[in-house]
Formats: C-alpha cells, sequence, structure tokens
C-alpha cells in the first residue's frame, strides 16, 4: 500500500475517527485504524465493538492495500507536522512496519493485519430519514446534560430518541434523565421518522455525534433498528449499538397540577445561583429559593465556608413559598435557555418544579426538589 495525502485532510479525518479509540485496550487490534487505499482514495475505520466511524478522505493512490496503524500514534504525528505538508504513507518497510514520510522525516509504524480488525455487522436498518444538522444540535445539547451517569441504571445512560404525539402533531422528540432531573426537546417529525421505534443512543455516541455535526450545515442521514443506529454526515458514516434496555415511562414525572410561576431573567438568575452557591460545601451545592410578592431571595449556609444570599426581582403573584434545589441542577438547565427569561411552574415544596423557555417551545425540564 502507498499513497499520499495532504496533511490537513488526513489530520481532519483522523480526529474524526481516532476518537472513538479507547486509550487502554486489552484487544491490540481496537488500537489502530484500519486503513484501505484504492482508486477512489483512502477509507480510515475505527471501532471500540460498539461504535464505528468510517470516512473516506481524497488520496493519490499508486499502490492499492490495506493495514491497521495505532490510532493515537498516527493521529499525533500527523498533528505535529507543518500545515500544508504532504504526508506519505507505505512503501518500502519491513514487515509488520509501515513508513510515513513527510519533507525530511521518517517514521516507522508497527502494524496489525487487517484480518484482524473486526467489521460491525451492517444488519438491515428498517427505519430512515434525513435531519437537518442544527434540529439534531438542538435534540442532543438539550438533553444530553441530564444522562445519567450511574452504571447500574444502565437504560438511563443515553438519550432516548423516539417519535411521540405533541402539542400539535407528531414530533421527533429526545429525553435524557438521571432521576435528579428530566430533559425533553422536540422538533418537527421528519418524513419516514413516524414509525420508528423508541430507542436509546448511548452516552459516548452522542458525544462523538455532536463533534462530527459541530462541523456542518448539512442535512443528517439516520437509519435504524431495534438494535443500531447509522448516522451518516459529510463523508462520515458513525454505526452504534444502541442500549438493549426499556427507557422508563418518563411523562410519569412531568407535573401536570403546577399552578404557580415564576418568570426570571436568566442570566441574572444563573449568575445569582453560582454566587450563592459558593458557600456551600456539600457535594450537592444545596441552595434555597424563597418566593415572595414578586421577589426571589436565593440562599446558602455551611458550618465551615458562613451564609449567602442574593435577592432577585421575579414576576411571581402566589403565596410565598421555600423550595431548595441542587445549585449543579438548575445552571444545567438555565444554560439550556435561550430566551431571556424562564418560566417555573411549582406546586410544593416537596413536588418536582417544570421549568420552560418561553421563547422554545418545544423544550422543557423537570427538576426534584430537596431538603434544604
Amino acid at each position: 500500500m502507498k499513497f499520499t495525502i495532504d496533511r490537513d485532510a488526513l489530520l481532519k479525518s483522523l480526529t474524526h475517527v481516532q476518537s472513538v479509540v479507547e486509550r487502554r485496550n486489552t484487544i491490540p487490534i481496537l488500537s489502530n485504524v484500519l486503513l484501505r487505499a484504492d482508486d477512489g482514495g483512502v477509507e480510515m475505520t475505527a471501532t471500540d465493538m460498539d461504535i464505528a466511524v468510517v470516512e473516506k478522505v481524497a488520496a493519490d493512490v499508486s499502490q492499492k492495500g490495506t493495514t491497521t496503524v495505532p490510532a493515537h500514534t498516527i493521529f499525533d504525528i500527523v498533528r505535529k507536522l507543518e500545515d500544508g505538508a504532504q504526508v506519505e504513507l507505505g512503501g518500502g518497510s519491513e514487515e509488520g512496519q509501515i513508513a510515513l514520510r513527510s519533507g525530511r522525516s521518517t517514521l516507522k509504524l508497527a502494524t496489525l493485519p487487517s484480518e484482524d480488525f473486526p467489521a460491525m455487522s451492517d444488519d438491515d436498518m428498517p427505519h430512515s430519514f434525513t435531519l437537518p444538522a442544527a434540529q439534531l444540535c438542538k435534540l442532543i445539547d438539550r438533553t444530553r446534560f441530564a444522562i445519567s451517569t450511574e452504571e447500574t441504571r444502565y437504560y438511563l445512560n443515553g438519550i432516548y430518541l423516539h417519535a411521540a404525539d405533541g402539542d400539535d402533531g407528531k414530533v421527533l422528540r429526545a429525553v435524557a434523565t438521571d432521576g435528579h432531573r428530566l430533559a425533553r426537546m422536540d422538533v418537527a417529525v421528519p418524513d419516514g421518522a413516524d414509525g420508528m421505534p423508541g430507542v436509546i443512543v448511548p452516552r459516548k455516541t452522542v458525544t462523538e455525534l455532536r463533534k462530527l455535526i459541530d462541523e456542518v450545515d448539512d442535512e443528517v442521514s439516520i437509519a435504524l433498528s431495534d438494535t443500531k443506529i447509522r448516522f451518516a454526515v459529510g463523508g462520515v458514516v458513525l454505526t452504534s449499538k444502541l442500549i438493549d434496555g426499556t427507557f422508563p415511562d418518563y411523562d410519569r414525572v412531568i407535573p401536570v397540577g403546577n399552578d404557580k410561576y415564576m418568570e426570571v431573567a436568566c442570566h441574572k438568575f444563573e449568575r445569582a445561583v453560582d454566587l450563592v452557591s459558593t458557600i456551600s460545601t456539600e457535594k450537592s451545592r444545596a441552595i434555597k429559593l424563597s418566593l415572595g410578592d414578586n421577589s426571589l431571595t436565593l440562599s446558602a449556609t455551611s458550618p465551615d465556608a458562613g451564609s449567602a444570599t442574593e435577592e432577585l426581582e421575579v414576576d411571581w403573584g402566589d403565596d410565598p413559598l421555600e423550595i431548595g434545589f441542587n445549585s449543579r441542577y438548575l445552571i444545567d438547565i438555565t444554560q439550556q435557555i435561550k430566551g431571556e427569561k424562564a418560566r417555573f411552574a411549582l406546586s410544593d415544596s416537596a413536588s418536582p418544579t417544570l421549568v420552560r423557555d418561553l421563547t422554545d417551545a418545544g423544550a422543557l425540564y423537570v427538576l426534584m426538589p430537596m431538603r434544604v
């Protein structure tokens, strides 16, 4: 195998594929990226057995062939080469090695047989549709902060993607929850997604996908079955196994009777929460919200650090109410609000609170209170 490629094009593709490769692997071949050179250029593949990323990049191929090289090593080498350099890979090296040349630099990389590289079976994916990258970004960004990291509740370790009935008809909905907070985001259901099964997209897949769509404004092609999902964006194809579990009935935790409303300026509220919670030394960073007569007082106390309060003007016309929250969760939610104001719908100090973005009806957040 031998090909010549522009350093910047090679680096961009290696950035995409090496990202899924785990730093520590008990199976040596999984530390490598598969390179396949043919008339159309070079195809690069990396996998951790749960996710596979494939990208084709243009190159001047003088000798076809396949091999595998250490993913992180070749990425680090190419990253350190000069911008705009030409990179030649292959040709005239010993068995079990491949030469990488650029300018006056020559490096030899260890290879492993390409036949040992695992292939992720491309099962039949009966459901397919396209979604603008901006809408997919929105589904991910407004929900992924609430994905659970608790491995025992593995079915919460991802985003639940499904077609659902919204207020104005069918929607494509993303939901994530860790049991303390819940995030739900709706976009218009695209053609072909109406009959899709509800699937749980794993946290690592969500992270890798978000990196890929950050660079494009195109449509993203999505295909899925009950066990796998495939995203094609630009020249990259990401295929992932889905979480094999049942996502809980999230509708049960979304309160419907909350009839006390607080509207607050988001930026000021987030800053006040962040400031006051500095005093709270516990892991939960608990703060208390005291509402009354169009004012909100945020307070926190700690036997070690002292106490803090801040008062804000809010829209509140109900009886006084005190409620406690984890400040980190409050900040996570308010950071998702894109409008100037957030609306909190409350019931009492022990019931879940509903938070909405006044400029985006598709976004909904639920936060469990805590005793302060």
